[in-house]
């Protein structure tokens, strides 16, 4: 009988449907503009998570570790000035020619390294999604940041040169647009996140895409002012150029640290609002996806 009675106490102390409190509430999306973002903010400690994770585990069992930060653009530099600033002899505006491409190089490895990291971030990560649950927008998010640190460290080197040239050279200007350079750096962030949010999207069932988009970019690298000047555009030809918003960002970075090129305050508003029709866009179809794409990929 105390057997009992001790059974029955425990059954009386167990809470109610109505006394239950849950921490999380995993409900379906009523519609494709249910994007949620506030889940993303209050996850924000595993976006940092994430961050660390990718930092670390890029250059865990390298020999020269984050040294491939400075040798990457300064290899590529290297090669633009020997092959385009020698052998083709290609103009930059009266500009240093290293500066130049260095200036070009830091601006689109910072897009292109954000953009192909982030098209892959369903294939690349479809065991934790269909284990775990969190905010998948968590994740894309991440790898823009982590890329932000890197890109940090390599604007430092720039700055490096930049004052090497400034005492060498009388050639170079810098001037207030320099103050716009956080709102570049985020544009090119969320160009990027919303791009690849776009391709992550469309991989899951089209694989081919993640090759064509890796070509893609190495073609756009060359669509974009980054080894000649927007002034060497021909006048009928430029328009085709400054469609790619890359362009104006490109420029506009250049002018502000180096002097000569090409500012419009038109082409840089033309830029920023591509970039948040794509990162709406891409935002919107990311989320139609990851509720299906665990039967795709």
């Amino acid at each position: 009988m105390p057997t009992v009675e001790v059974l029955s106490s425990a059954e009386n102390a167990r809470p109610t449907a109505a006394e239950e409190q849950w921490t999380e509430v995993i409900e379906p999306r009523s519609s494709l503009l249910d994007l949620r973002l506030g889940d993303v903010w209050r996850y924000r400690d595993l976006v940092m998570l994430f961050v660390r994770r990718d930092f670390i585990s890029n250059y865990k069992q390298t020999i020269l570790g984050p040294l491939w930060l400075f040798i990457q653009p300064l290899l590529t530099t290297i090669t633009f000035y020997i092959i385009f600033g020698r052998v083709a002899d290609l103009p930059t505006d009266g500009i240093p020619k290293f500066i130049f491409y260095l200036a070009g190089n830091t601006v689109w490895g910072y897009f292109a390294q954000s953009l192909t990291a982030v098209s892959t971030v369903f294939t690349t990560n479809s065991a934790m999604f269909s284990k775990v649950y969190f905010p998948r927008l968590t994740m894309p998010l991440s790898i823009v940041i982590s890329n932000l640190v890197r890109f940090g460290i390599q604007f430092g080197l720039f700055l490096l040169f930049l004052v090497y040239y400034l005492v060498t050279t009388d050639s170079l200007h810098p001037n207030l647009l320099m103050l716009l350079t956080p709102l570049l750096v985020i544009q090119m962030g969320l160009l990027s996140l919303g791009l690849g949010m776009i391709f992550s999207a469309l991989t899951t069932k089209y694989r081919d895409l993640a090759m064509l988009l890796t070509f893609g970019v190495q073609l756009a690298q060359y669509a974009t002012p980054i080894i000649y000047p927007l002034s060497e555009v021909p006048a009928r030809l430029r328009w085709i150029s400054l469609a790619n918003p890359m362009s104006a960002i490109v420029e506009t970075f250049r002018v502000a640290f180096l002097g000569p090129g090409t500012f419009s305050w038109l082409n840089l508003g033309y830029s920023a609002l591509v970039t948040l029709v794509i990162l709406f866009v891409g935002t919107v179809i990311f989320n139609k996806v990851e509720k299906s794409f665990t039967d795709t990929v």
